[in-house]
């Protein structure tokens, strides 16, 4: 299948001047158009495809008028044809053998299996073998990187998969070195990713060094994308484990972490909790294991982390995005929570390891809470 349309901060651009509709500015170097094929065969994940080809395509659409598409996007299979997903919703694909001689500019397979082991067909691993040295980047989603494993291309590289398939890729190709934890990996030519949505951070990540920062904030807020997560983010963050172990708190979790900026006072929980002040601090409490203030100070450092790693913002800029008052009072928390200065983090992980939630008394929040 062709589809060749003509057509930060924590929080997601979708209120800014991309959002309003405005079609964004190329720099002239992106006139080329570069062809992306994603492989797929029978079981894969749904949306280890449409997340990837959605994100391009919506590129192709924010295209100012008159100029070319930066993408030309090709779903490949074995064989062609229709081939079902997990889903059991068929798509349509090109056979392999019609891309012999076909540009690549990134090769990008999805994830994705019907069992518990995973299958599938050995023709795409002889051809990305064949083809590989062709293409400038070469990705995978989810367990796609078994795909690239099996066709030799991920020989002592650090490889991001799905948390699920950690193991079981280690096992099957000991000469790679398979970290569960971040959402993609960049490697040189190659970056794969962990599963599902992270394909979308990913490819969001290649638009950025195609197309630049704020083409790939506007396509981001074109799909709604909540967050533009760095590949270096956790595939479990401090929120997401909150909601693992609060179910009643999720889409207050998710509302916290979409308004780090904002101010946000322990009544404007409970009102969203839609409960008592009173009766919220202690059911949060009892819940979550820690203060409602404790849990908005570590999304707001672990915020923090990723932009510092990032390294692109400065740290009053980061303060004001991460909602701390100013770049001292982000200081200050630091120095509490990890015991380093933000000049220090260079590297989110190894410090957000230490940021567990605790039970201490938060300063610059409503300790209250």
């Amino acid at each position: 299948m062709n589809t060749t349309s003509p057509t930060e901060g924590a929080r997601t651009a979708a209120g800014s001047r991309q959002a309003e509709g405005r079609p964004m500015s190329l720099p002239p170097a992106t006139t080329t158009t570069k062809h992306v094929i994603l492989l797929v065969y029978d079981g894969f994940n749904l949306l280890d495809l449409s997340g990837p080809l959605q994100t391009f395509a919506t590129a192709n659409r924010l295209a100012p008028a008159g100029s070319s598409p930066p993408y030309r996007l090709t779903v490949a299979s074995a064989h062609g044809g229709l081939v079902s997903s997990g889903a059991d919703l068929p798509i349509q694909t090109e056979a392999i053998a019609r891309l012999d001689d076909a540009p690549i500019d990134t090769l990008l397979v999805a994830g994705g299996c019907r069992r518990d082991e995973f299958d599938h067909p050995v023709e795409l691993e002889h051809w990305i073998a064949r083809h590989a040295p062709r293409a400038r980047r070469l990705c995978s989603v989810c367990s796609g990187a078994f795909v690239l494993a099996g066709a030799g291309v991920l020989r002592g590289r650090r490889v991001a998969t799905h948390w699920a398939w950690a193991q079981k890729l280690q096992a099957a190709y000991p000469a790679i070195a398979v970290d569960a934890a971040p959402l993609f990996v960049r490697e040189g030519a190659i970056r794969t990713s962990a599963g599902v949505t992270a394909g979308i951070d990913m490819s969001l990540a290649l638009v950025e060094e195609d197309l630049g920062h704020e083409a790939a904030m506007a396509v981001a807020a074109y799909m709604v994308v909540f967050l533009r997560r760095a590949g270096g983010q956790a595939q479990f963050s401090e929120p997401l484990k909150a909601q693992r172990r609060a179910s009643d708190f999720v889409s207050l979790h998710a509302w916290m972490a979409g308004h780090l900026a904002d101010a946000i006072s322990v009544d404007d929980l409970a009102d969203r909790a839609q409960m008592s002040r009173r009766t919220f601090a202690r059911t949060y409490r009892a819940k979550v294991g820690c203060t409602p203030a404790r849990m908005l100070e570590t999304m707001r450092v672990e915020a923090a982390c990723r932009q510092l790693a990032g390294g692109r913002h400065s740290l009053k800029s980061i303060a004001t995005q991460c909602g701390f008052s100013d770049a001292q009072a982000l200081r200050r928390v630091f120095l509490r929570r990890l015991g380093v200065r933000p000049s220090e983090v260079t590297d989110a992980e190894p410090w957000l390891e230490r940021l567990g939630l605790g039970t201490a008394p938060s300063r610059g929040v409503d300790a209250a809470a």
